[in-house]
């Protein structure tokens, strides 16, 4: 008596759901069962879910292959259930929001926008595009707006154009991107006095306030202004230029954007960063989670970056 209940399970049959099922042999290295109602014949152990596989695909980082040999099938049918997971995630707004919006690409194909907010964390809107374009900033932001939120202030990479645009919004210049703009003129080991110093100042920046940054700005170009206008000229054609073409565009860019590097500053009482390095981190998580799936088509990498900045949002 206690043989025979003991091969009997009490593990549901997966086509009438009945209980009455009995140990029927091993396949594939699994227990088989039968259903005694139904008499139809299934395998224990690890069985497919396809929400539990896009679990292990996307935060595990395990591939397709991984997923087939450990689920005993074929890699196409790990691709097929994974394609059939429903990745839209219901998103709550908040009211108010103080925004941080940059692009970041995937090779040639296509860049991805994202709009964040700094209070929460949480991605409030993105959009997929060919090209940064200020059109299309523009219209994000509408589109927040047309949904409720409250936009308080922007912190954006300093695009040119761009704060035009939104002239009742606070905007706040990326300060590392400041940084990064000057080193692009500059290089990281400036050999002139006046460009060692101009660099300098850049790198302080964080620790000024708009007033002392334009004063030590000032001091600067008093004290170079000679080097700055140094200019050569072809004796054949008459033609003048500036020598020291890529220091003025350095301190063109400070002088120029000085005006909303230190919005953060006026606006103390609001959440508003002074660098969209938390944005940039959250692009760097998703690069780093897609480099463990190479090979993926357009439309497989959109679904992986869909759900992963839908698991960003407020629910």
């Amino acid at each position: 008596m206690f043989a025979r209940n003991q091969r009997h399970e009490s593990k549901n049959c997966p086509f009438c759901s009945d209980k009455h099922t009995k140990k029927n042999g091993r396949k594939l290295g699994k227990q088989q069962y039968q259903c005694l109602a139904c008499r139809r014949q299934f395998l224990g152990g690890k069985r497919l879910n396809n929400r539990t596989l896009w679990t292990e695909y996307t935060q595990g980082k395990q591939t397709y292959q991984q997923l087939a040999d450990k689920y005993h099938c074929s890699l196409k049918t790990i691709q097929r259930r994974l394609d059939k997971v429903s990745i839209e995630y219901p998103v709550k707004r908040p009211k108010t929001a103080n925004i941080i919006m940059d692009t970041t690409y995937f090779g040639r194909k296509f860049g991805l926008m994202v709009f964040m907010d700094n209070t929460t964390r949480t991605v409030l809107n993105y959009v997929i595009v060919s090209h940064e374009t200020n059109s299309a900033y523009k219209q994000g932001i509408d589109h927040l707006v047309s949904l409720g939120v409250d936009i308080q202030s922007i912190t954006c990479d300093g695009r040119r154009g761009l704060r035009t645009l939104f002239t009742r919004i606070p905007c706040q210049m990326c300060q590392f991107h400041q940084v990064q703009i000057v080193t692009r003129y500059l290089t990281r080991r400036p050999k002139n006095s006046a460009s060692i110093e101009l660099r300098r100042l850049t790198l302080e920046i964080k620790q000024l306030d708009k007033d002392a940054f334009v004063k030590c700005l000032d001091h600067w170009y008093l004290t170079h202004e000679a080097y700055l206008n140094e200019s050569n000229t072809n004796e054949d054609t008459g033609r003048t230029w500036y020598t020291h073409k890529r220091l003025r565009s350095a301190y063109r860019s400070l002088r120029t954007n000085s005006d909303w590097l230190f919005t953060y500053q006026e606006y103390g009482h609001l959440d508003l960063p002074n660098t969209t390095n938390s944005l940039e981190g959250l692009f760097s998580e998703l690069k780093r989670q897609l480099h463990s799936h190479h090979g993926l088509n357009e439309y497989r990498k959109l679904r992986f970056i869909k759900d992963f900045l839908g698991s960003k949002t407020l629910k």
